[in-house]
């Protein structure tokens, strides 16, 4: 099933979002989260691809298995950092011959210990440029990031406009941000996104919190806010974790409902591999 046609029933699309772990142990525990994640029936489930392609036999396995053994449908990310076309290519072949029909194309991080990222030797330097290559000669459907507050790189939203329109334009069918906690943020960006002519579903991206230090360390790597309301509940509790997680709790859910209710195509949830909070939040959402 094509991703894209899941926005055309009317119903909210909610997906959840995985990372190949780096140990047997971590397999286990993800493979038990997602057991515990499909009777939920997401519309899909995605998996991450590590930075030069570090995790890419475990995306592309669990990608499959997923599909395969879950009957959840799937999609693999898949980043520019480290690889040439022809290695790209390599895995698009992997994942069309595993059943895959659906592809996040992202340009990706810097790998960890750098700072900037680097072109690789005959691969590509933006997403919009891996994203022409899909198009070129595979049938995937293809999905991209965006950034309500901004990417970290881009200099003011116009130049953030102007290269998710570069995006779009080279054949992305829906977009998922980058996690965010105001609601209020999503609908400003997304009345520009529309303004600038880019028609395609912009599904928001939400990460339950459970951690504060963890939270505030992903925020300031990715240019996200965290408003001044959540701080206020967080910090007198940040060392109590099952208040961490209860108050994450109820704010993702104060917040995928102001979202929904305001016409938000879906719900993505990254999910850092743990099911519990993003098991509480949607059946709320549900009730």
């Amino acid at each position: 099933m094509r991703i894209r046609d899941c926005f055309t029933t009317g119903r909210p699309v909610f997906s959840f979002e995985f990372f190949p772990p780096k140990t047997e142990e971590g397999l286990q525990n993800l493979w038990r989260a997602l057991e515990e994640m499909a009777p939920l029936a997401p519309a899909y489930v995605s998996v991450t691809y590590g930075a030069g392609g570090s995790t890419r036999d475990l995306t592309v396995g669990l990608t499959e298995r997923i599909k395969r053994e879950l009957g959840v449908e799937a999609m693999s990310h898949l980043t520019c950092v480290g690889h040439s076309a022809g290695e790209i290519g390599a895995v698009l072949d992997l994942l069309k011959a595993a059943g895959i029909e659906n592809v996040l194309a992202l340009r990706g991080d810097p790998p960890r210990g750098e700072t900037q990222f680097v072109r690789p030797a005959d691969g590509f330097g933006f997403a919009f440029e891996l994203i022409r290559f899909i198009r070129s000669r595979w049938d995937f459907c293809v999905g991209g990031a965006c950034y309500p507050e901004n990417h970290t790189e881009c200099p003011d939203l116009e130049t953030n406009l102007r290269h998710l329109k570069l995006k779009v334009d080279a054949g992305v069918e829906f977009l998922i941000t980058q996690l965010f906690f105001d609601a209020d943020d999503y609908f400003r960006y997304l009345e520009h996104v529309r303004a600038a002519g880019i028609q395609v579903p912009v599904v928001p991206g939400i990460m339950p919190i459970t951690n504060v230090a963890q939270i505030e360390r992903f925020t300031s790597m990715c240019g996200a806010s965290i408003p001044a309301a959540l701080r206020a509940r967080l910090d007198p509790i940040r060392d109590d974790e099952q208040a961490v997680v209860a108050a994450g709790i109820e704010w993702g859910t104060e917040q995928c409902r102001k979202l929904l209710d305001g016409g938000a195509p879906g719900i993505h949830f990254y999910t850092l591999n743990r099911s519990h909070s993003t098991r509480t939040i949607y059946q709320l959402l549900q009730s």
